[in-house]
């Protein structure tokens, strides 16, 4: 059986730990492509964990074995976690049973989830406690990207957890980033979806300005494309607005707002007035209001096109 050898540095001791055996915990919409791509390409076995049999059903397709309970996932040397947000964090690391109570020495944890830099913090105190080791590594760049193998990963840990987990992250991601000590991953994260979030906010503006001028609706981000304008959240969110097409498959809605929300902490917490960031939370929160909130957050265009009729 293939393995991996790494050495981390604690209270001035190096300690060798090899790599047998990975698991990962949580199969949505994000986590199941990640795990299919960690277990096609893994020189180890990986054990896969979800509520959801369909969505563990999935990654035993994809190589993967299937881990009958949590505690199953324990015996794994690192443990991948992607779960919805800080709630489901907490109750998988923190809770009874859950990872941080059967941690053992030399283990290594890794949290994609996007989450708060509070329960990061937690998460890794209690694990040090067991002398485990975390990592915050939320993805960024959506399913397409999970599905495949190109998402951007920020990462906080210790130099010596970064450089033994890169490998394994990069099973998943083109763009793997040290950001410095656990919690920086998570801010850059945070940081990322709220400008995301502020542009695909802006489009729905500017969709709605251009369209009621005259502007052709299936022309207004392909001409803004050919000029400063251009963005990633243009080429992947704009076209939605286009077609008035928002797909229930993708990150939705509600998950827009709770990454907006933990980012509007986080800016409240270092004296930051994100009024920004407020307005699209809100209009994201209306979003919901209405129903719509398990669709991709393009939808916020509803909320300008309810008069609109050049479709």
């Amino acid at each position: 059986m293939a393995s991996s050898t790494f050495a981390v540095r604690q209270n001035s001791l190096m300690t060798e730990t090899s790599i047998d055996l990975v698991a990962f915990v949580g199969l949505g919409a994000m986590g199941g492509p990640m795990c299919a791509n960690l277990a096609a390409k893994s020189p180890v076995p990986v054990i896969a964990y979800d509520l959801n049999s369909e969505a563990v059903a999935s990654a035993v397709d994809a190589g993967a074995t299937e881990a009958e309970h949590l505690s199953s996932v324990v015996d794994a040397d690192i443990i991948f976690v992607c779960v919805p947000g800080e709630a489901e964090t907490r109750e998988v690391c923190l809770g009874a049973g859950g990872i941080c109570e059967n941690a053992r020495p030399g283990q290594i944890i890794v949290d994609c989830t996007t989450a708060t830099v509070a329960v990061n913090l937690q998460v890794a105190e209690a694990l040090k406690s067991r002398g485990a080791y975390f990592a915050d590594a939320p993805v960024a760049r959506g399913v397409p990207n999970a599905v495949e193998g190109t998402l951007s990963i920020t990462v906080g840990a210790e130099e010596g957890v970064f450089d033994e987990i890169a490998p394994w992250l990069q099973y998943m991601g083109s763009d793997v980033a040290h950001c410095g000590p656990v919690g920086t991953g998570t801010v850059i994260k945070l940081m990322n979806n709220m400008v995301l979030f502020e542009n695909v906010s802006a489009l729905a503006e500017a969709m709605a300005i251009a369209t009621r001028s005259g502007v052709d609706r299936t022309r207004v981000f392909e001409l803004l494309g050919q000029g400063s304008a251009d963005s990633f959240a243009l080429r992947r969110h704009g076209s939605f607005m286009t077609t008035g097409d928002y797909p229930s498959d993708r990150f939705p809605t509600t998950y827009s707002v709770k990454d907006l929300d933990y980012a509007l902490a986080l800016a409240e917490q270092v004296s930051v007035d994100a009024s920004g960031a407020r307005l699209v939370r809100d209009r994201f929160n209306e979003i919901v209001d209405r129903g719509l909130g398990h669709l991709y957050s393009p939808v916020i265009y509803e909320l300008f096109d309810e008069n609109e009729s050049n479709r």
